[in-house]
């Protein structure tokens, strides 16, 4: 899976020649299944039309900060939250400036200085603009500021003149964006860290061709993993049937049923410092399958029973291993969310649980975002709706803050 999966990019454009690089730029954040909201400056538009930016991100193109349908719900606002990062390619030497001495003059600048997502910056320009000691010093104003910057391609430019200035090609814009920075405060405690995730559903067998399963899509436990390995740490990822693909680097173990989940985080146990289990395990199997498929009942015979019996109980079972880690569940719920997570992370002894509503069809299963609860003895914090992504990053915090010092105990013992 890229790392952009869900991810919510604004992606700025700003009046370069190299505005007209932009469509195949969408294109290629598309593909990696980003969500795209395009903000445009003023004369950007005289280099690459809204109309054909509209077209290849699926959404309207913004580009007023002065739009009165939007800024009635506070629209500026609203896109700062709603990033998880900021690209700004092209980024011209008259914005560059503008964003290192903080002004927000138009929707794309106010933009920048209203959101807590990383901005990352791609210069493109005239050779000698670029080199000039007034951009050069704005640029390093903004690494100061904790922009992140790309540096431009060297070669033949619009102008005719030979330098540096160029506007990198998609793949390098991108590499940039699955590559975010990481809070240091974070880094510190998940850095040689051993995480186990488990995530995505289990598949029940009927019969050779049936079986019992649920709607996770294993996109939040995905997200989980590749954020502690992002943040140092050695990641186990235990993927029921459908997660998508990870990061190499990630230790994944394939499964099918809550059986085989279950043998493979006791294979893999032994020395995790923290287990997260995100997987949506299936309570019950069906207590012996069918060796051949089942065939349909004559119809006086209209109903098929099954018998189900206890699936192993995974996260309970980390719980009461012999061996010290910090466990943290979740809770995918449909009514009285907050009270049926307090009790199952009593009920099993854990650390903290995360919760959600999955009655909610713009969150949870099968969606790119997500808004959960994470509960501890000491604390109730609500993630508002974000991408499962920034979820993942902002557990991450969490976690750190709550129990960051036994997790440091735990990697030093």
């Amino acid at each position: 899976m890229s790392s952009l999966v869900g991810q919510h990019i604004v992606l700025g454009i700003t009046a370069g020649v190299a505005a007209y690089k932009t469509p195949a730029l969408v294109r290629a954040l598309r593909a990696a299944s980003a969500e795209i909201q395009v903000v445009m400056s003023t004369n950007a538009k005289k280099f690459v039309t809204p109309t054909t930016l509209q077209a290849v991100s699926g959404q309207p193109v913004r580009d007023d900060l002065w739009d009165a349908k939007a800024e009635a719900s506070m629209g500026h606002i609203e896109l700062a939250r709603w990033a998880d990062q900021i690209l700004i390619a092209p980024a011209t030497a008259n914005c560059i400036a503008a964003l290192a001495q903080g002004q927000a003059y138009d929707l794309l600048t106010t933009i920048c200085l209203a959101t807590e997502a990383q901005v990352v910056v791609a210069p493109a320009m005239n050779q000698r603009m670029y080199l000039h000691a007034a951009t050069q010093q704005n640029l390093s104003a903004l690494e100061r500021l904790g922009y992140q910057i790309i540096d431009p391609d060297h070669g033949e430019q619009a102008c005719g003149e030979f330098g540096p200035g160029r506007l990198p090609d998609p793949e390098i814009l991108i590499d940039a964006l699955t590559t975010p920075t990481v809070d240091p405060e974070i880094a510190s405690v998940f850095a040689g860290l051993s995480v186990m995730v488990t995530a995505g559903p289990t598949r029940e067998a009927i019969d050779p061709v049936r079986f019992i399963s649920n709607h996770s899509s294993g996109l939040q436990g995905l997200s989980l993993a590749e954020a502690a390995l992002n943040a140092g740490a050695q990641v186990t990822l235990v993927a029921g049937p459908g997660v998508p693909a990870c990061n190499p680097a990630i230790n994944r173990v394939d499964v099918i049923s809550a059986t085989d989940m279950h043998t493979a985080v006791q294979n893999n146990l032994h020395g995790v410092h923290l287990f997260i289990g995100v997987a949506a395990v299936a309570d019950y199997r069906v207590a012996k399958p069918a060796e051949q498929k089942i065939k349909k009942k004559p119809s006086d015979q209209s109903h098929l029973d099954l018998r189900l019996i206890e699936n192993p109980d995974i996260i309970a079972s980390v719980v009461d291993s012999d061996q010290e880690l910090v466990v943290i569940g979740f809770a995918a719920e449909t009514h009285d969310t907050l009270n049926h997570a307090r009790d199952k992370r009593q009920r099993k002894g854990l650390h903290a649980i995360v919760v959600n509503d999955v009655s909610d069809a713009r969150i949870g299963f099968n969606s790119p975002d997500n808004a959960t609860t994470f509960i501890t003895d000491n604390a109730e914090v609500s993630l508002p709706r974000q991408s499962k992504l920034a979820i993942a990053n902002n557990l991450l915090q969490q976690i750190t803050d709550n129990f960051g010092t036994e997790l440091a105990g735990l990697k030093d013992s």
